[in-house]
């Protein structure tokens, strides 16, 4: 079946007010299913871990079942190599504390300036405690890219650990992070990816990456607020975990500190139950290029993520085609039609004479809701030399919007007035 946007927008009940959500980057709207699994979970079998009573019993059934849905769709080696959180940075500082104690001081770590903070200031907390070095890895700011050559440099000074992003949430730049793993890892570096802005538009294989740990959020990929971290089973088995004493010794139990937010849980396994609906209904063109590397569930949410990424290059070349046409607008990132397979439907920019709140509230009197700022990623706003006037304006599609409303953004953008 052709991809149907309609058939897709009628999965989130959000959908049917009269709002063009452009903000999903900052959070997208919740798939039908997730909702149910969250509903059902509080009506049902709301109840703590590890008890002998039915409700209990079936609360942590249903953790199991997400825990697995979450490693088939990263394709992680084993559901004990997915943890959950609050969010991406809440258990990146969790995750980097451990760390830190198998760091010594004069040690470095490798941060980039095309990251969200997220990903940044948990190691430079890290290295402010051991007396570490941190590294900085520039970009290109004509494209937003990360500079592999200053990643090569830094590499030579033999790092423990290289942090960095699948894709920014600021400029949809999407990192080459295999080749980045590689080569961290030849230079016998851990490699830390924040996944969060590429979770929602593209398939991901932390197997095939080779990466150490992947930490991604559901509420950007149409589920509730809750964060996943994939780690090396060999890595989290091995790392102290700060915990309380009767917690499980072994992970990812370990790593989950107190009681987990179970409903969320339920609702990230909705969230992923709509993405297999989506790759069973929408992907099955796709299931030849994966059928020799996958089965079952792990190929399905991979035709459906390919399924999404070739819907929403069709948005991104409608999109950079609506912004080119405003006048006095400038975009950032890569803006070269020929490249738009190295970014996601992200797209931000500044507008002559306007300031980027005055542009986002414009939007927002017409029904169109983006975002204005840094969004965590200071790093990027300020090697940009926009921080200080206000940062950008930024316009996030994802597989639930449509080419009419790209159309209507380019008309209210091209007839702005103060």
């Amino acid at each position: 079946m052709n991809f149907d946007p309609q058939a897709i927008r009628a999965q989130f009940p959000a959908l049917s007010k009269p709002v063009i959500y452009f903000d999903n980057p900052g959070g997208t709207q919740i798939a039908g299913t997730s909702l149910e699994r969250i509903q059902s979970y509080l009506v049902n079998c709301n109840a703590n871990h590890g008890g002998a009573f039915t409700a209990s019993v079936e609360s942590d059934a249903l953790v199991v079942a997400a825990r697995v849905a979450m490693a088939d769709f990263l394709n992680a080696a084993r559901p004990e190599e997915i943890v959950f959180g609050a969010n991406m940075t809440t258990l990146t500082f969790h995750i980097s504390r451990s760390l830190a104690r198998t760091f010594q001081p004069g040690d470095t770590l490798v941060v980039t300036r095309l990251d969200h903070d997220g990903n940044i200031s948990p190691w430079l907390k890290v290295a402010e405690d051991r007396g570490l070095r941190v590294r900085w890895v520039d970009i290109h700011p004509e494209d937003c890219t990360i500079d592999l050559a200053d990643l090569r440099a830094a590499l030579q000074e033999k790092p423990r650990l290289v942090a960095v992003g699948y894709a920014s949430n600021a400029v949809g730049t999407i990192n080459p992070v295999k080749e980045i793993t590689r080569l961290a890892h030849e230079a016998g570096a851990l490699v830390y990816i924040d996944a969060v802005q590429y979770a929602p538009h593209g398939p991901i294989d932390v197997q095939q990456i080779g990466c150490d740990f992947l930490v991604c959020s559901a509420y950007k990929f149409f589920g509730p607020h809750l964060g996943a971290l994939y780690g090396r089973y060999d890595l989290l088995d091995k790392l102290e975990a700060y915990r309380v004493r009767p917690a499980p010794a072994t992970p990812p139990g370990k790593f989950e500190t107190g009681t987990g937010n179970f409903e969320h849980m339920a609702g990230l396994l909705g969230a992923l139950e709509y993405l297999q609906w989506v790759g069973e209904t929408f992907g099955k063109h796709l299931a030849g290029q994966y059928v020799s590397q996958y089965h079952g569930r792990p190929q399905v949410f991979k035709q459906a993520m390919s399924a999404i990424r070739e819907y929403e290059l069709k948005l991104s070349q409608a999109l950079l085609a609506a912004l080119q046409k405003v006048y006095g607008l400038r975009l950032y990132g890569i803006t070269d039609v020929n490249r738009l397979q190295e970014r996601i439907p992200t797209f931000s920019f500044t507008l002559d004479g306007w300031n980027p709140l005055q542009v986002a509230k414009q939007l927002a009197q017409v029904g169109i809701s983006v975002w204005d700022g840094n969004f965590y990623a200071l790093a990027v706003t300020e090697r940009l030399g926009l921080e200080s006037k206000g940062g950008l304006v930024r316009v996030g599609a994802t597989h639930y919007n449509t080419l009419d409303e790209v159309q209507k953004l380019g008309e209210v953008l091209r007839n702005l007035k103060k």
